[in-house]
């Protein structure tokens, strides 16, 4: 079902004797851009068209919608036919795609480790966006069972072509501290490399039990890496960021946060990741309640979109806006 987005065309008047190239044409949109269940949103750009992939939900392991402006977007099937052998169906989290420097699409999933009952993060790789991504590992690629297992995996190229993986240790599922870890990531994409290196913990007030979702991002010679923090079935969850060194830190949390907490028609806005458009604008893609069912999967978490400035290098989130906002650039 598309989402109902709001689109007015504003045509300005054309000024007797003005030529038709002064006239301009605007558009603008209204959050959310999809209105049906689509939680821990990621999306990649392929050949001018956004990929955006989400936890499972009543269309697949893995839903996947596509848009080529990040606000109309359509349903595309499933990416995620079947899981890994190690893992259960039915609680497939938090998928994010990236494409190597061999052309490949690799898939870095959350999933229900076998007997366990704790989840653990898988790989599967496509030749295509669209799949369907295949795992033919026997065990999860990352699984800290003794920590509560690991989810919210996220990847990473560096300026240098280096790969990274991200990710969260489940620790509020056994009442344990949450860490947000990194590591390097062979080239194809599939094996860690060298050492685990803790980046971040909840242990700021707004955290609450958990810090999640992380999400590594370069600009202008700087990391910065964006992770959302609290529960997330709650009005309290929200989007904070910590600028790091280098892609393993040591990173340090922004004394500004949250930068993105519930206002208006967003209760909870959460799980963000950010994209970038041809034209270089910085944009968010997160989930967010409606405040009357927050906790409810009907409608469940949906889909919004806001602009991120930057301001004396510093991220700045216009949001959540649930007004009219002009369309993304190009």
């Amino acid at each position: 079902m598309l989402g109902l987005v709001s689109v007015v065309l504003v045509l300005a008047a054309c000024q007797a004797g003005e030529p038709a190239d002064k006239q301009s044409n605007a558009a603008t949109f209204t959050n959310p851009v999809y209105t049906t269940d689509f939680p821990d949103p990621a999306a990649i750009l392929v050949d001018g068209v956004y990929h955006a992939y989400s936890t499972n939900n009543r269309n697949g392991n893995v839903p996947l919608l596509t848009s080529t402006d990040l606000v109309h977007w359509q349903r595309a099937g499933d990416v995620l036919p079947q899981v890994g052998k190690w893992a259960d169906s039915g609680l497939t989290w938090a998928p994010e795609v990236i494409r190597t420097a061999a052309g490949k699409y690799v898939l870095y999933y959350t999933a229900r480790r076998d007997g366990t009952g704790r989840q653990c993060i898988g790989r599967a790789v496509a030749d295509t966006p669209r799949g369907p991504f295949v795992d033919d590992a026997d065990e999860p690629l990352v699984c800290e069972l003794d920590e509560g297992g690991s989810i919210d995996a996220s990847p990473f190229v560096d300026v240098n072509g280096s790969l990274y993986l991200y990710w969260k240790n489940d620790g509020n599922a056994i009442v344990q501290p949450t860490n947000l870890y990194g590591q390097r990531l062979s080239p194809d994409g599939l094996q860690r490399v060298g050492k685990r290196v803790k980046l971040l913990s909840n242990d700021a007030p707004w955290h609450g039990r958990a810090v999640e979702a992380p999400q590594m991002w370069h600009r202008e010679g700087r990391y910065f890496l964006f992770y959302s923090g609290n529960a997330y079935d709650s009005e309290a969850y929200g989007v904070g960021y910590a600028t790091c060194e280098k892609p393993l830190g040591p990173c340090t949390d922004a004394p500004e946060n949250p930068i993105l907490r519930t206002a208006g028609r967003a209760a909870g806005p959460g799980h963000s990741y950010l994209t970038q458009t041809p034209a270089g604008d910085t944009w968010m893609l997160y989930h967010a309640w409606e405040p009357e069912t927050i906790g409810s999967k009907d409608p469940g978490r949906m889909l919004w979109l806001d602009k991120v400035d930057w301001v004396d290098g510093e991220p700045i989130v216009r949001g959540p806006t649930d007004k009219p906002q002009p369309l993304p650039l190009g």
